[in-house]
């Protein structure tokens, strides 16, 4: 085995700059409960890019350094500093999951049950060359998974798992998701068909109507046509929706989401009210594809809720059984309803190229990188 690790780290510096670098670091040595894991495969999720760009500005973006050792800045604005004072002069290890080979393990016999199989993993630090992690963040997988195959375990097959737990537990019976196209849109669109869920699939381009309904999609709707709040409004009423999941955040489409719904839930109410319908109405918003202030025109009652919706905290509020039963179906699944498509994959390098970081700093739909980091 090599003796070289290597991992890619952001650090943003008290004189305004962000870098971006690959270090070498020594190959740690497990705890008793630990293992080591020669990481073969790791995507570069949305979740990972806040950790890596944060609010700099990439326009700026600059790159030096090496072929092999290529180095990244860009400036970072002052009045964002505050918000990461507590990451100054940091070198902050980037990456949230990913998968590979265990090649060493602890005196546990957890630990060691696992020596020499195919484990996913999550936990931080993903892009490097080799990982010490505890076997509670590992997932054995079946055998003849590759690495490849597993290296989008947990990010998106749980937060989709908890999406749908989510609306269970609040009493809702049918969801709506918007970028609905994407590689965690097309995992809850399988896991609704396999499970008799009603799902409200929202996306913004024609292809990508077309899509989900060749994946089986019955409700589609795009944002873009002229059309679109006729469409969602009819979807919800046919599906009775009350809980959305957004990625965008920012701009009209959670109150697009949230008056559509209360037009749908009020259809049959014969007596006006100020206060609008007093059926509850959710939108969940979990990721910030526009950073923009979320506006909320007011036309949807007082029954209603907008909140972050952070996997973590959501699998906090699960117990302990179910969380165990979603990871259990993720690693019998993950090459059908949890599989993960990449469009690109590179190295710990080759993530640090601008053209690389061009493509992926977009988060757009259908774009999706992996990075190989022993290539």
């Amino acid at each position: 085995m090599s003796d070289t690790n290597i991992e890619l780290i952001s650090t943003i510096s008290e004189n305004n700059k962000l870098e971006l670098a690959l270090r070498e670091i020594e190959i740690p040595e497990p705890g008793e409960n630990d293992v080591i894991i020669r990481i073969e495969a790791a995507p570069i999720n949305p979740s990972d890019l806040g950790v890596m760009f944060s609010a700099a500005d990439m326009t700026t973006a600059k790159q030096s350094g090496s072929a092999d050792r290529p180095v990244i800045t860009a400036d970072f604005p002052a009045k964002f500093m505050g918000a990461v004072k507590n990451r100054i002069g940091k070198a902050i290890p980037v990456g949230n999951e990913g998968a590979g080979t265990v090649i060493a393990a602890g005196s546990s016999a957890a630990a060691q049950a696992l020596m020499g199989k195919t484990v996913a993993f999550i936990g931080g630090g993903s892009y490097r060359k080799f990982l010490r992690a505890n076997v509670q963040s590992c997932l054995e997988l079946e055998s003849g998974t590759t690495a490849v195959e597993a290296a989008s375990s947990f990010v998106n097959p749980l937060t989709a798992l908890a999406m749908v737990e989510t609306m269970r537990a609040e009493g809702h019976k049918a969801i709506v998701h918007a970028a609905a196209a994407s590689n965690l849109g097309q995992m809850l669109n399988r896991i609704c068909i396999a499970d008799g869920i009603d799902l409200v699939n929202i996306v913004r381009k024609p292809e990508q109507e077309a899509l989900l309904r060749d994946l089986g999609a019955k409700y589609v709707v795009n944002s873009s046509s002229d059309s679109f709040m006729a469409d969602l409004t009819q979807a919800l009423i046919e599906t009775g929706a009350t809980i959305a999941f957004d990625p965008i955040g920012g701009g009209r489409l959670t109150s697009d989401i949230l008056t559509c719904m209360e037009v749908a839930v009020s259809r049959d109410i014969t007596e006006y009210s100020v206060y609008g319908s007093t059926i509850y109405k959710q939108v969940y918003v979990y990721g910030g594809l526009d950073r923009g202030p979320i506006t909320l025109n007011r036309s949807f009652g007082f029954a209603w809720g907008v909140n972050g919706f952070l996997l973590f905290s959501a699998l906090g509020k699960l117990n302990k059984d179910t969380v165990a039963a979603m990871r259990k179906r993720i690693a019998a699944e993950i090459k059908t309803t949890f599989a993960s498509s990449y469009t690109h994959e590179v190295s710990l390098a080759g993530a640090l190229k601008l053209e690389s970081m061009a493509v992926y700093g977009k988060q757009a739909t259908g774009e999706k990188f992996l990075i190989k980091p022993q290539s």
